[in-house]
């Protein structure tokens, strides 16, 4: 996976360009975090492939379940940020 490029304008940017590259970022956020929900998935198969002791895999499920937890807030954090940047883009910009 490669690293986002974000391009830099030679000229000021419209107001509307300006919520097009937030709502992109947003975008971006989101992708780089399916990315991780998979890997938990992956990481869940390869325990189950790996061990059968109830511990091992409590444990596996605990860390799972804290990484869950961290990327549901940050859903929470870009929702608001998607909120914010849609009512500023309705009062803001024309």
């Amino acid at each position: 996976m490669s690293m986002p490029k974000i391009d830099t304008p030679c000229k000021p940017i419209s107001c509307k360009q300006a919520i097009t590259d937030v709502i992109e970022s947003i975008a971006l956020e989101e992708t780089g975090l399916s990315h991780i929900i998979n890997a938990e998935g992956e990481k869940i198969q390869k325990a189950l492939e790996c061990t059968c002791d109830v511990d091992d895999l409590v444990k596996i499920n605990k860390s799972v379940q804290k990484t869950l937890d961290k990327v549901a807030n940050i859903q929470i954090l870009l929702g608001n940020k998607l909120d914010t940047i849609t009512k500023f883009g309705k009062h803001k910009c024309h």
